[in-house]
């Protein structure tokens, strides 16, 4: 199978590396990523300055890898136009921190999946929990291909983003594994100071769910379980659009 890996924390990202190494012992895998981190970017693109697209040389992987001075989407977007026509599903991670409940709306790593999915590619995106100053992309890295095997009849015959969500545990101490729903928003908390009379600093204080929904996947990652959550995005609704069109003026 020919995978193509990206993310948003950028192409020297451990993460990377780690899963392109374990996905390229059964598959193709082929890199494209941005130059540097661009956590939170969602799925914005870059459309009024030139990108420039580098090879890279990643220890450990066998083929070529490149950087390139976009978003995550604008990666999936220049590999499938200008560099590779025959890709069987897209990687992207593993994502520095949880990507869970409604926080995939600003995800860049998830965003890479729903842009391929724009070309009908179906996408696996991969994040690890971020805790005690890092994250284990080793266990993350083993764990994901084993859980796309398993689902993988699934994956490849629909338009779908499979969201995965690894917590940093030993493996041996990991409960399972949980198909389960999105949870809820993440609420910041911010603070604001006023540098000079009409201009305020604003920070960004802590980010936590202000109700962690029963059997959600934030629940669920808290009990200390991978999670899966096959995501689907359409731009219609048949529903609506009929319950528009009877409205009479």
């Amino acid at each position: 199978m020919k995978i193509l890996l990206s993310n948003d924390d950028g192409i020297m990202s451990e993460g990377l590396r780690l899963l392109a190494i374990e996905l390229q012992k059964e598959h193709d895998v082929y890199i494209v990523a941005p130059d540097r981190e661009r956590s939170a970017s969602s799925h914005s693109i870059s459309i009024k300055k030139d990108l420039v697209l580098e090879k890279v040389n990643l220890e450990g992987v066998k083929n070529t890898a490149y950087s390139l001075t976009g978003t995550p989407a604008d990666c999936i977007r220049v590999a499938f136009e200008l560099l590779y026509k025959d890709i069987d599903v897209v990687f992207s991670g593993i994502n520095k921190g949880y990507n869970s409940g409604a926080d995939v709306q600003y995800s860049g790593t998830v965003s890479v999946c729903a842009e391929a999915n724009l070309y009908n590619i179906p996408g696996v995106a991969v994040s690890a929990e971020f805790r005690d100053g890092g994250c284990d992309y080793e266990v993350a890295s083993k764990v994901a291909p084993m859980i796309f095997n398993r689902y993988k009849d699934l994956v490849m015959g629909s338009n779908v983003v499979l969201n995965l969500n690894v917590p940093k545990l030993k493996a041996s101490d990991i409960k399972g594994v949980k198909v389960c729903e999105l949870g809820e928003l993440i609420y910041d908390s911010f603070s604001m100071e006023e540098e000079e009379e009409g201009k305020y600093i604003v920070k960004l204080l802590e980010r936590t769910p202000k109700y962690i929904r029963p059997n959600s996947d934030q629940d669920y990652l808290t009990r200390g379980y991978i999670t899966v959550t096959p995501i689907e995005y359409t731009f219609h609704n048949e529903k609506s659009l009929l319950e528009y069109e009877n409205i009479n003026y």
